[in-house]
């Protein structure tokens, strides 16, 4: 099973040979980050690990039994206790509940580890994967919106419940991780 960690400067090879080899699959769902991502990739690679150590967002990799990465789950924009959540798996991982697995791991993570209370998340009309991940785990749709030009719906997942149980999140940062490391 993948295993989710915080984003190390050792990640970068394989996120970038991730989103290489997953560009045309995500740009069919969700809007694509232009070549500018890949031509300036380390640049971008070192800012996500600055902006995590300032705890403003939290960025995490999941990680296969061959060290490559299968997955992505963010984090981002973390203040007054919420935060934006953005996911996306590889097409070779599709469709076998990694995705929803994983949300729920860092909801859980979120709440017990990071503090927070609330996680908002956005889907397109046209991504039904990703509403039925977002269904799966607990939120609600709140609103419609508009993501890149494309019709999409607005989600919000309390996680007061979480933070509140009393067993311990399986958190990247026991398996060997630093945040901001």
């Amino acid at each position: 099973m993948p295993e989710m960690q915080l984003l190390r400067p050792d990640h970068a090879p394989a996120l970038l040979a991730f989103e290489l080899e997953n560009r045309a699959y995500f740009a069919a769902s969700i809007p694509d980050r232009g070549d500018d991502y890949f031509t300036c990739f380390d640049e971008r690679h070192r800012a996500l690990l600055a902006e995590q150590e300032a705890g403003v967002c939290y960025f995490h990799v999941l990680v296969g039994a061959g060290g490559e990465v299968l997955g992505r789950v963010n984090l981002v924009d973390v203040a007054d206790g919420g935060a934006e959540l953005g996911y996306r798996i590889a097409e070779r991982a599709a469709g076998r509940g990694l995705a929803t697995r994983t949300v729920r791991e860092l909801c859980a993570l979120a709440a017990r580890g990071y503090g927070l209370t609330v996680l908002r998340a956005a889907a397109t009309l046209d991504n039904a994967a990703s509403r039925t991940v977002l269904a799966r785990s607990g939120f609600a749709v709140v609103g419609e919106t508009q993501l890149s030009g494309r019709p999409g719906l607005s989600y919000l997942r309390d996680l007061r419940e979480l933070r509140d149980a009393t067993a311990p999140p399986d958190a990247p940062a026991t398996r060997g991780t630093t945040p901001g490391s």
